[in-house]
């Protein structure tokens, strides 16, 4: 039972502002440590046990129709907050309060790596990426006790971490995404959400289905446009947007997806992309900033703080055109028990794919030496038993890297 009071009758409509919305998300945005489970944690004592923007019935089923939805959860769920103060303002100003600190550090971090020319010999980068082996292993284990606790899901994960680890590329994860919905339409069983508070927000359902065929319309038009054209901005953003689209099961799947995109001779080294991915865990606020380091350390046009801006946007757009899109249709949504079914089944072949991509890149890359491997089994030890903060265990792993690699 909630202690949070009940809305007044008016809340079909938003009741604030977005410069409102916009400092509360800062703030956040500013001291969010902890990755998106924590991230949730902190919206809920903000806007649900402080602010009473909404009930915590209505803040639950919000956390429900966001896990559902490919994407960074925690972002959705700010969009959305936002949106449901504020309108589509408000649904801005959450985002850019909640992102834009920690964009603006990995920006920092990306020019301050790119100042030290060759990254090969650094100890610290070393360290780095024994770290992202640490996060990357301790985030396998956690999604799969969570999404695959019985044998059909375990099956489905296994069988989809040995499909990527023989498909490489964006097409091979794609397929691997879509037969895992389809395995779990055919293999599970499982229970339809229950419904909580109805969420209430302006969205005219022709607006949202506008928003959701657009969703789609760049998801297969980009590749299509960036191919024919060969300009580098239309494939930045056309690799950027297709991870946004495609990330199930939280934040660290981005990995394999900009990597197949991404990492290739003449593209961004592994060394440097493994570095941004090990400095991320040390900043507040969402994951999907990695965005931001990625796109300005692109070897060519555009990057630096334009090529950041680009992957910023075309990363997080995804998620706000299905939010937006989504919001209407939830309470049907959830009641469904296919849909339930098929987002199963897709999970639990995310849990193969950041398998997969633990082997490759994380491992094969990262973890080159008897060093490097007893750095990163210290750095899981700190994070998975002792619970230290992943910041804290990131900047650990980079000065024994410094010291020791």
């Amino acid at each position: 039972m909630s202690n949070a009071p009940s809305l007044p009758a008016d809340t079909t409509s938003p009741r604030g502002s977005a410069s409102e919305v916009l400092f509360a998300f800062l703030k956040l945005g500013l001291t969010s440590f902890g990755g998106p489970v924590a991230h949730l944690g902190y919206f809920r004592e903000a806007f649900v046990v402080r602010r009473q923007w909404l009930t915590d019935a209505a803040y639950a089923d919000l956390v429900a129709l966001c896990q559902f939805l490919p994407g960074p959860a925690s972002s959705q769920v700010g969009m959305a907050l936002g949106l449901m103060r504020a309108g589509l303002p408000g649904m801005a100003a959450a985002w850019l309060g909640f992102t834009i600190p920690s964009a603006l550090l990995m920006l920092g971090f990306a020019y301050g790596v790119d100042s030290l020319g060759a990254l090969s010999d650094a100890g610290w980068l070393a360290g780095l990426k024994a770290a992202a082996a640490a996060v990357v292993a301790h985030a396998v284990l956690g999604m799969a006790s969570t999404l695959c606790p019985d044998r059909p899901r375990q099956t489905i994960a296994l069988i989809a971490a040995a499909a990527a680890a023989t498909l490489p590329g964006a097409i091979g994860q794609i397929a691997v995404l879509v037969a895992g919905a389809l395995a779990g339409l055919a293999l599970l069983r499982l229970p339809p959400r229950p419904a909580g508070e109805p969420l209430r927000v302006t969205v005219p359902r022709h607006a949202a289905l506008a928003s959701l065929v657009l969703f789609a319309v760049l998801l297969i038009g980009l590749p299509l446009l960036a191919q024919a054209s060969g300009d580098g901005a239309l494939r930045l953003t056309d690799a950027l947007y297709r991870a946004g689209s495609l990330v199930f099961g939280g934040g660290h799947v981005v990995l394999p997806l900009i990597e197949a995109e991404l990492v290739h001779p003449g593209g961004l080294t592994r060394e440097a992309f493994l570095a941004g991915y090990g400095a991320v865990q040390a900043v507040p606020g969402p994951l999907f900033s990695f965005a931001a380091y990625v796109g300005a350390m692109m070897p060519t046009p555009p990057n630096g703080a334009l090529g950041a801006t680009i992957a910023l946007i075309a990363m997080f757009l995804p998620s706000a055109l299905l939010v937006y899109g989504a919001l209407p249709f939830w309470a049907r949504i959830a009641a469904d028990e296919r849909a339930q079914n098929m987002l199963g089944g897709v999970n639990a072949a995310v849990v193969g794919l950041l398998g997969a991509a633990f082997w490759d890149p994380v491992v094969s890359a990262g973890v080159t030496s008897g060093r490097a491997f007893a750095v990163a089994l210290l750095a899981y030890l700190a994070l998975a038993l002792w619970r230290v903060p992943p910041w804290a265990v990131v900047i650990g792993a980079a000065v024994m890297g410094a010291v020791v690699l």
